[in-house]
């Protein structure tokens, strides 16, 4: 999926100037990383608001527009209001193509009403983990990560080790832990007995 936000170069900056531009309808962010300066920016604040309602939004490489000039940009920060619909700045980084992303993606848990442990057993899916840390390449991004619980019976879980991959894309390690990412509980939240899992 692609996104583009249309931006302009803020020359104004700082907390008056910011509230200036809220109460404008306008929301302050900042572009930084490459090879280039840190840019203070504004881009318009519904249609941005909309945008991070789309979970591909955070993941994806993003198209951004600055007075007419387009970069290709992450979502790396947003800061909004505390009980309001609000977004009150935003934060986008430089991608370089040549060099390696670390970012998180979000997992989609497929066939989860198909497991064994959930339509034989009556167990209860619990997903321990909604997104994973990676690194790729920028054109190597994938919008989300695949889990298929099809084949988990109760007191089964899968790894982030266990997840399928796109080529190019590699999980990022932290030491030698491989975390729990789902399974399957038995009816109370307990995993099976030795004697279902004997069987």
């Amino acid at each position: 999926m692609q996104f583009e936000v249309i931006a302009n170069v803020r020359n104004l900056q700082g907390t008056s100037a910011s509230r200036r531009l809220r109460r404008a309808g306008t929301v302050p962010g900042i572009v930084y990383g490459g090879n280039a300066a840190p840019i203070a920016i504004e881009t318009n604040h519904n249609d941005l608001l909309l945008k991070l309602k789309k979970e591909a939004f955070h993941s994806s490489i993003i198209n951004l527009v600055i007075d007419g000039k387009k970069e290709q940009v992450l979502l790396r920060d947003f800061q909004k209001h505390a009980y309001k619909p609000l977004v009150l700045h935003i934060d986008f980084q430089r991608v370089d193509a040549d060099h390696e992303l670390h970012i998180k993606v979000p997992l989609h848990f497929v066939n989860e009403e198909n497991a064994p442990g959930v339509k034989l057993g009556g167990g209860l899916v619990n997903h321990v983990i909604g997104e994973l840390d990676i690194h790729c390449l920028a054109k190597d991004l994938p919008e989300y990560l695949t889990v298929d619980v099809g084949a988990l019976k109760v007191g089964e879980n899968i790894h982030a080790s266990q997840i399928a991959l796109p080529q190019g894309v590699a999980l990022v390690k932290h030491g030698d832990e491989d975390p729990i990412v789902v399974s399957i509980v038995g009816k109370g939240g307990a995993q099976a007995d030795e004697g279902e899992a004997a069987a």
